[in-house]
């Protein structure tokens, strides 16, 4: 079968009907639901609709993640703030607290805010880009449960640590840079076990050092520690695999050490054989334009540098040169009119859970 379109607007009132019934409140189901739909306008697939099941439902029916949103603001300075997420939403969590960044920004010109004790935060992305609407720089990052193993081990240790960027331009979309610090991350992995695809070699590898292809086996061995990603530029140095290795931990100790968080093997969620709580860390940053230059001459200039760069000589073979954020925006463009897409596998999961919240009357929108 081939994949099948569901409209934005209707997933996004569903998902948000399938909250309610798992006990978050409104207000803050319509932040989780953006964030996810975000992700899929984008092409961001491995952190959209395609986790509402798994990484949200499934934990709160466990037991390891609370569907109301309780977060405490622990130690605040002008620029800077403590945040602890009382195992609450990610995205709840995270988007008041770039909220905070932003206004602390455009008092003082520049504001951090870190975040502990939170949970899975979704599309990185999503919260730089609340800052570009502000004409100001959004940056931010998050640990997550061990995956990468450091340059010469084979221990999956740190997160797949994105560490991401949103810059304002003058062109119709921004400059977003948002990737994991690992050659690709855990969701992709998912992606090709739900698909049946095998891995391409190089991505993780087994306790021997050798590449693993199976998604399906990686995905179990991840939890029990026997396979690991390998770092940006991968196994050892000749290729620059610990360039990877040195940003995952920077992004690391900024997600624990300043607000005195949950680091590496602290996140596998296991303890004494059950499941608990992830308790990941998070931090924001955010730059207001304004307090260097004028922010019409920073798009301006920042788009010249970007169009400079696709204009310049290209590859025998190639027609096209990107900057960050062009092919999300060209996904963005093809699917704004069609929607987020699933495939037979997907469709499935959605029916069950329209079916175990009681919402048969979506049940025909996902044959």
């Amino acid at each position: 079968m081939g994949k099948k379109f569901i409209p934005f607007d209707f997933l996004e009132k569903f998902m948000v009907n399938v909250m309610l019934k798992a006990g978050i409140p409104e207000a803050d189901a319509l932040i989780v639901s953006d964030v996810l739909i975000q992700a899929d306008k984008f092409g961001f697939d491995s952190h959209g609709v395609n986790r509402f099941k798994n990484i949200y439902l499934d934990r709160i029916n466990e037991g390891i993640l609370n569907p109301v949103t309780i977060y405490k603001i622990i130690k605040e300075g002008p620029t800077t703030a403590v945040i602890d997420g009382q195992n609450g939403l990610g995205h709840v969590i995270s988007y008041h607290a770039m909220k905070l960044a932003i206004e602390k920004a455009k008092k003082y010109g520049m504001s951090m805010i870190t975040v502990r004790n939170s949970s899975h935060y979704g599309f990185a992305g999503y919260y730089p880009l609340m800052a570009i609407r502000e004409n100001m720089i959004g940056i931010t990052g998050t640990n997550a449960r061990p995956s990468i193993a450091p340059t010469f081990g084979v221990e999956n240790m740190l997160g797949t640590n994105p560490m991401t960027f949103g810059i304002p331009s003058d062109e119709s979309f921004p400059f977003l840079l948002d990737c994991a610090t690992s050659i690709t991350q855990r969701g992709k992995v998912e992606l090709y076990a739900r698909e049946g695809k095998e891995l391409p070699k190089g991505l993780v590898i087994d306790e021997n050092g050798e590449s693993k292809t199976n998604a399906s086996e990686v995905l179990k061995d991840f939890i029990t520690g026997k396979a690991a990603l390998t770092p940006l530029g991968g196994v050892g140095e000749e290729t620059g695999g610990y360039k990877g290795y040195g940003y995952a931990t920077v992004v690391e100790i900024l997600s624990s050490a300043l607000q005195q968080g949950s680091f590496m093997k602290m996140l596998i969620g296991i303890k004494d054989g059950k499941k608990v709580p992830y308790c990941v860390g998070h931090f924001f940053i955010v730059i207001d334009i304004s307090a260097f230059t004028d922010p019409e001459d920073f798009k301006k200039t920042t788009g010249s540098i970007l169009r400079e760069l696709r204009a310049s000589k290209k590859m025998p073979g190639q027609t096209r040169i990107y900057t960050a954020g062009e092919k999300e925006n060209d996904v963005w463009l093809e699917r704004k009119d069609k929607g987020v897409p699933f495939n037979n596998e997907l469709l499935e999961e959605f029916k069950g859970l329209c079916r175990r919240y009681d919402l048969k009357e979506y049940l025909p929108y996902f044959e």
